[in-house]
């Protein structure tokens, strides 16, 4: 799993390595129980603070995506299939709100988008 770190990302750094880590688990590039790099060894391959990548763990085991075994380390956890369908539904509804924006500012109606829309579905 590649984790790039963007300095003029507006999103902080710990989000980024969160974010790149839940979409690894999400797309299921990491697998259940499957053991992350330590703190200290993701912390020096990124070149950042062991705080930052502590940090991004510590809100990755909050929502329920990692789990720590004191002594051991942390492993992808079992996956909550609800959770991970909530997760996508966000990110669609992201999607969805550019689309909007984009339509409106470009005077696109409702429907000619879900026209486009239906088609697009169809073809894949």
């Amino acid at each position: 799993m590649d984790i790039i770190i963007s300095n003029s990302s507006n999103q902080p750094i710990f989000e980024q390595i969160k974010q790149s880590i839940k979409k690894a688990i999400v797309t299921d590039e990491l697998k259940e129980n499957e053991m992350l790099l330590s703190i200290r060894n993701l912390a020096q391959d990124l070149r950042v603070s062991v705080m930052t990548v502590k940090r991004a763990y510590d809100e990755l085991e909050d929502e329920g995506f990692i789990k720590t075994i004191h002594g051991k380390g942390s492993l992808v956890a079992t996956k909550n299939i609800e959770l991970l369908r909530e997760e996508q539904m966000k990110e669609i509804e992201k999607h969805i709100d550019k689309i909007i924006l984009i339509s409106k500012s470009s005077n696109i109606s409702k429907k000619e988008i879900l026209e486009t829309f239906e088609y697009l579905f169809e073809e894949e």
